[in-house]
């Protein structure tokens, strides 16, 4: 199953938009126009669709609460809606949330609409006069909800398979030293050498040969990875061997690794491991330019090795990673922010003809996301 249209109103940055995505979509923005933002709705789908500790009232109390939720620029509209368009073999699906605050002083959340049709063929929608009698039922989706969701629920299976990887080398290396409560859904990867371990032994031997190999070419000295479990403590943990004129010193466990091991580590892994759609933030970040510019094409490969259609949706600001030549230009959206939200466009008329030329998305999409008024903060 892969998102085809995104429309959203009253989200964040964004009053009202409407993006298509391809199988790999490249978000690029300035900082603050709404990259996290946009990638935060697939999460939120995620987290509403969960029948155990999720919902729709929990996913919009963990992000502050409607008002951080609701675009400044609404004034008077409380709706947030989000409108999604799947695609799944021959079949087309649709699926709407609509949601705004009970109002009166109340802190409840209320649908304001859900429905969902396939090839054109509604399957619900509502409010349904069984909600209009019992308002409380407003209060929950049917999307978390197993017994009515049993004509979509291949919706609710893809919302909770998605993936977000934004990994924190800091938080893998020293999560023990710094204590403190993990998150829900471990976004930034304190949890990474755990959901390893909850792997089966032959995938997740499989998966570290091909990460082997790669970081072979991509680190200095590497030779050997491999996945062990301490035998006092049963905690998991990765260890490298590293050429060394002695051959038993050469051994580093993860948090030994430097951040751009892991972070390419953690990228390969979740791309092998991916059966849904992926969210990466920032892929780039502790990377040389010569892997990063690789990292389209790696994509490409694994996604073709495994013969199995998968999503991802990549934020970026690297002009390493946007002049590779073989990014699709149909595959990239700009955010822009405004005085009245962020907009989200395609690559205009003009950058696609410089494209075609053999001008690369660096060097002709990347320079508009640049803010205008950067080289002043020299002058400060």
């Amino acid at each position: 199953m892969l998102v085809t249209r995104l429309a959203l109103k009253n989200w964040r940055n964004f009053r009202d938009i409407d993006v298509s995505f391809t199988e790999t979509t490249y978000i690029l923005g300035a900082n603050a126009s709404g990259k996290s933002n946009l990638l935060d709705v697939f999460r939120f789908l995620r987290d509403v669709g969960k029948t155990q500790g999720g919902g729709l009232q929990k996913a919009v109390s963990d992000r502050g609460g409607i008002s951080k939720l609701r675009c400044l620029h609404a004034r008077r509209d409380p709706e947030v809606r989000i409108s999604v368009s799947l695609v799944d073999g021959a079949d087309n699906w649709n699926y709407v949330l609509g949601f705004k605050p009970e109002g009166k002083g109340a802190q409840r959340i209320f649908v304001s609409e859900e429905r969902v049709s396939k090839n054109d063929r509604p399957i619900f929608h509502r409010p349904t006069q069984d909600d209009t009698n019992d308002e409380t039922r407003l209060t929950q989706t049917w999307l978390e909800q197993i017994q009515t969701n049993a004509e979509f629920r291949d919706i609710a299976v893809f919302f909770g398979e998605i993936t977000y990887l934004h990994l924190v080398p800091q938080l893998l290396k020293f999560g023990d030293k710094i204590g403190g409560q993990r998150l829900e859904d471990d976004p930034f990867g304190q949890g990474f050498l755990e959901r390893l371990a909850r792997s089966t032994p032959k995938t997740r031997n499989s998966r570290l040969g091909r990460i082997e190999r790669a970081l072979k070419l991509a680190v200095p000295q590497f030779e050997k990875l491999e996945f062990e479990q301490d035998k006092e403590t049963g905690r998991p943990h990765l260890r490298a061997r590293y050429s060394h004129h002695r051959p038993n010193a050469g051994w580093q466990r993860e948090d030994q690794f430097s951040d751009g091991t892991l972070r390419l580590l953690a990228l390969m892994w979740s791309l092998l491991e991916s059966n849904s759609l992926l969210l990466l933030e920032e892929p780039e970040l502790s990377l040389n330019d010569a892997i990063i510019a690789e990292i389209p094409a790696v994509i490409q490969k694994i996604r073709r090795d495994l013969k199995r259609r998968s999503q991802v949706i990549i934020t970026t600001h690297s002009a390493a990673l946007l002049g590779n030549p073989g990014i699709d230009a149909r595959g990239v959206l700009v955010i822009e922010a405004g005085r009245n939200g962020s907009i989200v466009r395609s690559v205009s008329k003009d950058e696609s003809t410089a494209i075609m030329s053999g001008l690369s998305i660096a060097e002709t999409v990347l320079p508009s996301t640049r803010p205008r008024s950067a080289e002043q903060l020299s002058l400060l």
